[in-house]
């Protein structure tokens, strides 16, 4: 590029900003526009199943929990074991390249069977999050804590 090119590209900088001017609040308002997608994304993940009473505590033996964000979803069946452990079956029906079980800084790790399923067996209770890791450019889907 030669000078004449950069005093071109100035000048056309110059008619561009004077002509349509970049909103002084645009930056403002894109942090408070991702804020709240990620707010009603989170919130949009968790669907119940059975009952509300499922949400983050059950006395029940086994709990059934399903989390979608429109693109991906993952439904999980947790049952007690005789041990006072937990299993915890899952389907998914996103393309996904590992399914993994966070317990604060513990965490295990499996890969998707044949038409989506996964389990993990004793686990134990407290709560959780499941992560679908996925191949590509396409966002994991992390799902809000629930009481394993």
């Amino acid at each position: 590029m030669n000078d004449s090119d950069a005093v071109l590209f100035a000048q056309l900088r110059t008619a561009i900003d004077d002509a349509d001017p970049v909103p002084r609040d645009l930056a403002d308002r894109m942090v408070a526009a991702v804020a709240v997608a990620d707010l009603s994304r989170e919130y949009a993940l968790l669907t119940l199943v059975e009952g509300a009473e499922h949400a983050v505590r059950s006395d029940a033996e086994t709990t059934t929990l399903q989390f979608s964000d429109g693109t991906a979803s993952v439904l999980l069946h947790v049952s007690h074991t005789a041990r006072d452990l937990r299993r915890v079956d899952g389907w998914v029906d996103a393309d996904v390249i590992e399914i993994r079980l966070i317990q604060g800084e513990r965490s295990w790790s499996v890969p998707p069977g044949r038409q989506g399923r996964f389990a993990f067996d004793d686990i134990p209770p407290g709560l959780t999050r499941v992560q679908l890791v996925t191949a590509g450019e396409t966002k994991d889907l992390l799902t809000p804590h629930f009481e394993v």
